[in-house]
C-alpha cells in the first residue's frame, strides 16, 4: 500500500535544491549601484534633491541657513556627481524609482524633503506617490505645454554642447562677470553678481554629467508632471521666481493647478534657480514649510 510517505522526495534533497536555488538568484541580480550620500547639522531630518547636471555641492549657498536648524541629508542623483550611472538614469522615471527606493531604503519616508529645478520635480512625485514628509519644491519643472517642450530641448541642449566645447576655458569664463552672464542668463536673474568659484562647479558638472543629454530629451519629451500629492506625504509647498526664463512665470499656473492642496511663494527676484539668486529666502521657506508640522 502507497502511504505517501516519498511522495514529496527526500527533504534533505528538497533543501539543498531550494538553497542552491536561492544562491544562484542572488548572484545573478545586479548590483544596484549605491547614491552618493552627503549629510550635515542636527536635527529633524531634511532631504535635499539638486537640479539637472548638479551634485549635491549645488546647494552649498544655502546650506550655512538649513543645515544650523536641521540634520540635513543632500544627495547626488544616479549618474550625477558620485553617483554611478544606472541603466535608466537617463529618464525621468528612471530617477524617480531610484529616488523612491533610497527613501524607503533608508527609512526616510517621513523626512521633510526639498529640490530645485529638476530636483524640484522629482520632490513632487515624491508626493504624489506617497513617500515624503512635507515637501518644498523650488521652480520644478515638467509643467511645460507646446512649443515650450522645444525650447527647453534647443536651449539646454545648445548650452550641453557649447560648454563641453568650452571645458578647457570654463575657469576663465567663471571669473568674468560679462561670460557669465551670457552663460547663466536662463538659470539667474543676475548671473553677474554670483560667485565665480561657485559658478564654475556648476558649469563644469552641467558639462560633465554624462546623461544629461539624454535627459534633456526624455523631460521635453515625456508627459507632464502629474499631481495631486498622497495623503500619505506632508504639506507641499511650491515656490517660483518671477523672472525664471527657463521654466516661465505661466507654467506657475499648472503646477498650482496639479497640486490644488499646495501652498505657493514668489520669489520676485529670482531666476530659475532660487538657491543662486536669493540663498537666504530660499532657506528660510524651506525651513518654514517643513517646520510646521511634526511628522
Amino acid at each position: 500500500m502507497d502511504t505517501g510517505r516519498h511522495r514529496g522526495g527526500d527533504p534533505g534533497q528538497q533543501w539543498i535544491a531550494t538553497s542552491t536555488k536561492a544562491l544562484v538568484s542572488r548572484e545573478e541580480s545586479p548590483v544596484v549601484p549605491s547614491i552618493e550620500t552627503h549629510t550635515e547639522g542636527a536635527g529633524r531630518k531634511l532631504l535635499l534633491v539638486h537640479g539637472l547636471g548638479g551634485s549635491w555641492k549645488s546647494w552649498s549657498p544655502v546650506l550655512p541657513f538649513v543645515a544650523a536648524q536641521r540634520e540635513v541629508i543632500m544627495i547626488d542623483l544616479p549618474g550625477h556627481g558620485a553617483s554611478p550611472v544606472r541603466a535608466d538614469s537617463g529618464t525621468f522615471a528612471g530617477l524617480a524609482d531610484s529616488l523612491e527606493a533610497y527613501i524607503r531604503e533608508n527609512n526616510l519616508e517621513s523626512a521633510d524633503v526639498a529640490g530645485f529645478s529638476l530636483g524640484g520635480r522629482l520632490v513632487l512625485e515624491m508626493a504624489r506617490r506617497g513617500c515624503a514628509g512635507n515637501i518644498v519644491a523650488l521652480d520644478p519643472g515638467g509643467f511645460w505645454q507646446g512649443w515650450e517642450r522645444t525650447y527647453f530641448r534647443w536651449t539646454l541642449g545648445a548650452s550641453v554642447r557649447l560648454l563641453r566645447l568650452l571645458k578647457g576655458q570654463l575657469g576663465a569664463l567663471s571669473r568674468s562677470p560679462v561670460t557669465r552672464t551670457a552663460l547663466l542668463a536662463q538659470l539667474s536673474a543676475r548671473p553677474w553678481a554670483l560667485s565665480g568659484e561657485m559658478v564654475e562647479r556648476e558649469l563644469r558638472s552641467f558639462a560633465e554629467t554624462p546623461t544629461v543629454p539624454a535627459l534633456i530629451k526624455d523631460l521635453a519629451r515625456g508627459p507632464a508632471q502629474q499631481g495631486p500629492g498622497s495623503p500619505a506625504s506632508g504639506n507641499v509647498t511650491i515656490a517660483w521666481g518671477r523672472k525664471d526664463r527657463l521654466c516661465p512665470p505661466r507654467q506657475a499656473a499648472r503646477a498650482q493647478a496639479a497640486f490644488p492642496d499646495a501652498a505657493f511663494h514668489w520669489f520676485e527676484e529670482s531666476g530659475h534657480y532660487s538657491i543662486w539668486d536669493c540663498p537666504q529666502e530660499a532657506a528660510e521657506l524651506v525651513l518654514r514649510s517643513t517646520g510646521s508640522e511634526q511628522r
